[in-house]
């Protein structure tokens, strides 16, 4: 049987779509290639990804005897969080909705 690691991040101001362009480079990486690809990334979501990263590894040596080392980013995803609605004023008076998105991240790490 093997065993996963999870960690989540909830509710942070990063739209879906530009946080899975970082989530698509390290899916199925070793953690350690995964982290120097993110400590590369100029991305918003790459910083909050890394330490979402070590969380899981935190909670992969805490709970079980684990090698840091032959763990890798099993699953990655991506799911969508609350959309805050804000109002743009525009021309004759009207104004039209803009969505602040969010999103919440899941990483799942397994031991090869």
């Amino acid at each position: 049987m093997e065993r996963s690691y999870k960690a989540v991040l909830r509710d942070i101001r990063v739209t879906p779509r530009k946080a899975r362009l970082v989530t698509d480079l390290i899916r199925g990486k070793p953690v350690s290639v995964a982290l120097d690809m993110l400590k590369a990334t100029q991305k918003k979501t790459a910083p909050l990804l890394a330490k979402l990263i070590q969380s899981a590894m935190a909670n992969a040596t805490s709970t079980s005897t684990v090698d840091v080392d032959r763990l890798v980013v099993a699953f990655v995803y991506v799911d969508e969080g609350q959309k805050l609605k804000r109002f743009l004023p525009r021309a004759q008076g009207r104004a039209t909705q803009v969505k602040k998105r969010s999103s919440h991240i899941t990483v799942k790490l397994a031991e090869i």
